[in-house]
């Protein structure tokens, strides 16, 4: 699922006076995974800045991701930032997209072991629906916020 924030933003002149477009910014939740390594990859090659909302665990697991992790502490060089944080509430994910302020997001938040998403049946259904709901009704109140 991708939503389309499209907030264009003005650039800095360039020293011929033509705009230079800013950097176009995206959210992807469910970097971790094996397709959102993937999109994270392409977007960077196509110049955008991208942000991601990292599940709060004990087991940090970016092993599709590790390639291309720039430590906050060089923030500077950084285009890929983690935020750890979930989707628990749309407050949060409203926080985090005022914050952020994201052109595009992309929601890849699933329950990808198959076996235990038929064993807990009613953690996958939030997981895989309750959560994207929760994140569509923090976008539209970001875009009715911000215009």
């Amino acid at each position: 699922m991708a939503a389309n924030i499209e907030s264009y933003k003005a650039g800095s002149p360039a020293i011929n006076g033509d705009v230079i477009p800013e950097c176009k910014i995206t959210l992807i939740t469910g970097i971790t995974g094996q397709d959102g390594s993937y999109l994270t990859k392409f977007l960077l090659n196509k110049g955008y800045e991208v942000h991601s909302l990292i599940h709060c665990s004990f087991n940090f697991n970016t092993q599709h991701i590790n390639h291309i992790y720039i430590d906050l502490h060089n923030a500077h060089k950084a285009r890929m930032k983690l935020h750890y944080a979930d989707l628990f509430g749309t407050s949060f994910l409203c926080f985090w997209l005022d914050t952020i302020r994201p052109d595009k997001v992309y929601n890849l938040v699933a329950q990808s072991h198959v076996t235990i998403s038929f064993e807990i049946l009613d953690y996958t259904a939030d997981v895989v629906a309750t959560r994207a709901l929760r994140l569509l009704e923090a976008i539209r109140s970001h875009i009715v916020a911000t215009g």
